[in-house]
């Protein structure tokens, strides 16, 4: 019996627990749903709900206003946002992978899923994101169940042959292009070289991880639309609670080359998008 529970759980024919959550960590009923949600206290996964807001949000290829936007300025909009999010979450250790979701159905779209290399990257990268804001909206994190994309993202999207569109209830991963790719994870590939060349002894003082990357609890982003910890009108501390008068002002993270001007290129996107709903 207990054989046959293992050999099913997760699928289909699992009525206890949810297939969907499983598989891709969110289900369309959501809390309603009458299987169980299994919540993982651990995971080298994080889901950021909803959190890529697409230009086209409403209609895809068209704005708020009904005119068609150029695919180039929606996939640069995107690569922005990719690139951003990589920085930031490659501070708490090696990324396997980072997954965007493409979907529609309000339970899946923007979909933001980080795999690290180790569950307690994972987790420390958890602690220093939750009430914090990115483009003036809160980031909503949690470990998700997902550990192998192949089984949660469409086999018929990646075949341009999905016929539910973005209502689909897999993975509709949105793609980045090969130079970026290639620039972003190709860092761990040339660092995994360069240690297996280096024959030299180890040194007799390593720093600890937190001061290699520099401590998470204070890293704060202040420019326009990166991330901030606290309230998104107010200057606050990562505890919630306002910087107490006179106290002395944190230092910003380090902000590499350009991530500015790509920090502002966002900021445009959504002010503009905002002032066309209202």
């Amino acid at each position: 019996m207990a054989e046959h529970l293992a050999s099913i759980f997760g699928t289909e024919k699992d009525r206890v627990n949810c297939p969907f959550y499983f598989k891709i960590g969110a289900c369309r009923h959501g809390d309603r749903c009458s299987r169980l949600h299994n919540r993982p206290t651990i995971s080298p996964t994080l889901l950021l709900s909803n959190m890529y807001q697409r230009p086209d949000m409403i209609t895809p290829g068209v704005d708020p206003q009904g005119q068609p936007i150029d695919p180039r300025k929606i996939q640069e909009h995107f690569e922005d946002f990719y690139e951003d999010i990589f920085e930031e979450l490659n501070k708490f250790g090696e990324i396997e992978s980072l997954n965007i979701c493409d979907n529609l159905a309000d339970h899946m779209v923007g979909n933001v899923y980080v795999q690290f290399k180790e569950e307690d990257q994972a987790a420390a990268a958890l602690r220093a994101l939750q009430g914090r804001f990115y483009s003036g909206r809160p980031i909503i994190v949690d470990f998700s169940p997902v550990t192998d994309f192949r089984e949660a993202t469409c086999r018929q999207f990646e075949e341009n042959s999905c016929n539910r569109g973005g209502y689909c209830n897999f993975m509709h991963v949105k793609q980045i292009s090969r130079e970026l790719r290639r620039k972003l994870f190709g860092r761990y590939r040339r660092s995994r070289g360069s240690r297996s060349r280096s024959r030299s002894v180890s040194p007799p003082y390593h720093r600890r991880e937190s001061d290699r990357h520099g401590d998470y609890r204070d890293r704060d982003y202040r420019n326009g639309n990166g991330w901030r910890s606290g309230d998104r009108y107010g200057r606050f501390d990562n505890d919630g609670g306002r910087r107490r008068h006179g106290s002395p002002r944190r230092t910003r993270s380090p902000i590499r080359e350009g991530s500015e001007e790509r920090r502002a290129r966002i900021e445009q996107w959504n002010r503009e998008r905002e002032e066309n709903l209202q």
